[in-house]
Order: structure tokens, then sequence, then C-alpha cells
């Protein structure tokens, strides 16, 4: 038991030391990022708002618009994970 909880307290005192933070450049990227995905989904937003209601076209374009912010949120968070991390 009292190896056990050595070997628990070891792992965690490498896990802390191998945390890294990012760098401030690092956080004003992610702060871009964030800031370019908040007017790219207001400007979909106004022009979905426009569409007639249950226009085909509207419809296709309002779908392609929720998976390009989805993409373009997923590769951001990656970059900041892949940062975090380095």
């Amino acid at each position: 038991m009292k190896k056990i909880v050595i070997a628990l307290a070891l792992f965690g005192f490498l896990g802390a030391a191998a945390h890294a933070e990012e760098t401030m450049g690092e956080k004003a990227g992610a702060t871009a990022h964030d800031a370019k995905r908040a007017v790219k989904k207001g400007v979909n937003r106004t022009k979905e708002a426009f569409c007639a209601e249950g226009d085909a076209k509207c419809l296709k374009d309002k779908a392609a618009n929720r998976v390009e912010e989805g993409v373009d949120y997923t590769k951001d968070k990656a970059k900041e994970v892949k940062n975090k991390v380095d």
C-alpha cells in the first residue's frame, strides 16, 4: 500500500513538472482566432436572417455555414491544445 502511494505521488509530481504554459503570442493568437470566428458567425447569421423560410438553397447554405464554423472551431482548439502541450 505504501509503495502505491509513493508511486502515485511520483507520477503526480512528474505530471506537474511536465505542464507547460502558453506563451503570450500563443494566447494572443487564440484570442484572434476567437474574434475571427465570432465575426464570421455574425456575418453568417446576418445573411441567414434575410433568407426566405423553407428555401432549399438557404437551408443548404445554412448547413454549410454550420459545418465551416465547426471545422474552424475544431482546428483552432486543436492548435490551442498543441500549444499548451508544447
